[in-house]
Parts: C-alpha cells; sequence; structure tokens
C-alpha cells in the first residue's frame, strides 16, 4: 500500500511537471494558429527539443512542500504555503497570473493568508490542487479544508475552490490504488455528495461532461460545446471540464490525454499539467512516456528533485509525521528563471512568423 501511494504521488508531481511542459510551447495560441506551427506532436518544443515548467508545476511542488512541513495540518500549512508563494515571487516567475500576482503582493504587504486571495475564478488553484487529492482524498473534511485554504490564498471566488476539490476529487479516484477505471457517472456522484448544492451550477456542467464522454465524443467536439472552439480559456468552469473528460475519457493513456488536450488550444500548459497530474496519479511514473521524462531540462528543479519531494511526501502521509522539506538550491532559480524568461520572449517572436 505504501509503495502504491508513493508511486501515485510521484506519478502525480511527475506527471503535471511532464504535462506542463510539453503544452507550453503551444500556450496560449489559437487551436487553428496551432495546428499551423505545429502539425504534430510528440513531444517537448520549447527549447531545443527540450521542455521547461511553468508555475502550474511550481505551484503543485509549492503546495507537496507544505505538506511535508505541515504533516496535513490546516494551519502549519497555511502559513508553509503562504511563505513558499512570497519568495516564489522574489524568483521573478514568468507569465504569473494577475490574481496570483495580487494575492502574493498583499501577502508581502502583511495580509494574512485567510485574507490575502482576490475575487477571481481563474484556474490557479485547481493547477494546483491534484497532490491534495492523491495524498487526503480518503478524507473528505481534511480535503475540503487544504483545498479552501489553498484555493482562497489567492483566489475567492468559489468557483475557484469547486474546481479545484473536483481536480482533487479526479486525482484521488484515479490514484487509489485499483486497476479499473474509474466510471464517469461514480466520479459525478461523488463530487455531488461532497460539492452539495452550493454548487450547482457547476455540477451541472460536469454532469454534461460525463454525458459527453459517455456518448465517446471527442474532446475537442466537447470544448466546441462549451463554447471553446478556438481554445480552452483560463476561466475554471472552462479549464475544468474539459480536463476532466480528457481524463474519463483517457484515463489510463497518458500520452493521448495530453495530446488530446494540447490539440484543443488555450490554456495549454495548464490543462496538460492538470490533466497530467490526474493520469499521472493513477498510471505512476512508469506510465508516463520515458522520452518525455527524459525531454525534461529543468534545474534546479529537476526531476530527480521532484522524485525526492514525491518519496519524502509519500513518507509523511504513510507515517502521520513531519518532515522537513525538500531542500531546492535558491540561487539558481534567478538564473533559471532568466533563462525561462529568454525562451518565453523567442516563442512570443516566433509565433509572428509563418506558416499563417
Amino acid at each position: 500500500m505504501a509503495g502504491t501511494r508513493e508511486n501515485s504521488i510521484i506519478g502525480c508531481l511527475l506527471g503535471t511537471a511532464v504535462g506542463d511542459s510539453v503544452g507550453l510551447s503551444c500556450e496560449g495560441m489559437s487551436k487553428r494558429r496551432q495546428r499551423q506551427v505545429y502539425p504534430e506532436i510528440s513531444g517537448h518544443r520549447f527549447v531545443f527539443g527540450k521542455g521547461m515548467v511553468s508555475d502550474d508545476t511550481e505551484h503543485a511542488c509549492m503546495v507537496a512542500q507544505a505538506l511535508i512541513v505541515s504533516g496535513g495540518d490546516v494551519e502549519t500549512f497555511a502559513k508553509s504555503l503562504a511563505w513558499r508563494f512570497r519568495f516564489w515571487l522574489l524568483g521573478l516567475p514568468a507569465g504569473i497570473g494577475y490574481a496570483t500576482l495580487r494575492a502574493v503582493l498583499k501577502l508581502w504587504l502583511g495580509f494574512p493568508s485567510h485574507r490575502s486571495g482576490v475575487f477571481s475564478a481563474g484556474n490557479g488553484p485547481a493547477m494546483r490542487s491534484a497532490i491534495l487529492g492523491v495524498c487526503y482524498g480518503h478524507d473528505t473534511k481534511q480535503l475540503r479544508e487544504l483545498v479552501r485554504v489553498s484555493a482562497r490564498m489567492t483566489h475567492t471566488d468559489p468557483k475557484a475552490e469547486f474546481g479545484a476539490l473536483a481536480v482533487a476529487l479526479a486525482a484521488f479516484m484515479a490514484g487509489r490504488g485499483s486497476e479499473k477505471e474509474v466510471p464517469p457517472n461514480e466520479y459525478y456522484h461523488t463530487v455531488q455528495r461532497v460539492l452539495g448544492t452550493e454548487a450547482n451550477d457547476f455540477l451541472h456542467i460536469i454532469q454534461r461532461t460525463v454525458t459527453s464522454v459517455e456518448a465517446r465524443q471527442s474532446i475537442e467536439s466537447f470544448a466546441g460545446k462549451l463554447g471553446l472552439s478556438e481554445g480552452v480559456s483560463g476561466y475554471v468552469y472552462h479549464t475544468v471540464p474539459v480536463v476532466l473528460h480528457a481524463w474519463l475519457r483517457h484515463q489510463s493513456d497518458y500520452r493521448s490525454a495530453i495530446i488530446d488536450i494540447i490539440r484543443c488550444g488555450g490554456d495549454t500548459d495548464t490543462t496538460a499539467a492538470i490533466v497530467g497530474g490526474i493520469i499521472g496519479a493513477q498510471v505512476g511514473m512508469s506510465g508516463i512516456p520515458r522520452e518525455w521524462i527524459g525531454g525534461l531540462w529543468e534545474w534546479p528543479r529537476s526531476v530527480r528533485w521532484i522524485e525526492q519531494v514525491g518519496k519524502r511526501l509519500a513518507e509523511v502521509c504513510s507515517q502521520g509525521t513531519r518532515r522537513g522539506a525538500v531542500p531546492v538550491p535558491v540561487y539558481g532559480l534567478l538564473a533559471r528563471n532568466f533563462v525561462f524568461m529568454l525562451v518565453v520572449l523567442f516563442h512570443g517572436f516566433r509565433r509572428l512568423l509563418p506558416p499563417y
């Protein structure tokens, strides 16, 4: 059982990182423009055939580190995550969401973590919640509290919390050790039971998602019916249903899920990161394409470092104790982020060039 949990935790974190890195080169592109520039998606294309991660993976790793030092204690988790957000901003991350930026600035100004969030229904909380589900999905009350703390630290619109909780529950159900795929209706009824009537609008969208999956509709077709024919936006009620569709359609096929959701266009690094974390929890590291893992060009948050975080978090979850966070060389983050910014700018200019 411990081995299963460790595999799920490492798979969730690495699945997030790999999906993030493969989707990053297409981030922000419409579906039509993406097919012109990238007629085939077979792996990393961010820098010389290699991939780098964005804030999606960084947030998931910060949550994992906060769980390690807190042992799941909600108050300690909140304090740890808040300080990680503060120091993360000092590293000058590229592409930070406006709501998250405002929230972290409020943290630096002295606002407590339960008052730092801004009213936004962005997908930030959803992109860092899969690991919460893998670790604490067996305890619905604790999971809700952890998701609430993580979500409201940056986003206070209840919609953002609903979406984050739906992702956490998906990751829990995917990674709970069974080789059988999760029946779509079983997932829907679980979300319905946990969220209750206050999330009726969101539950209606999830019901549509399940119906579409059972009708064997493609992800792109479903996205089009949500009005997202040119790309999936960062609005949580757009992001999460498409992610869940990709997961429920390709539960044990990591590669197909990532490629299909990237082909939907829009916020592709985040959508691929979230579905990668969910499916990674089910298939583990061995179920993620080896060449995609090998293509991650990252430091100091390397593949080895992410594995260490996953192993330590698994120990904390199985033993019910607290541990020290896995060290990360802070001096390397600024240099890494500078290189990352240059590559992002290159891709921005590249998109202005043919083919049209």
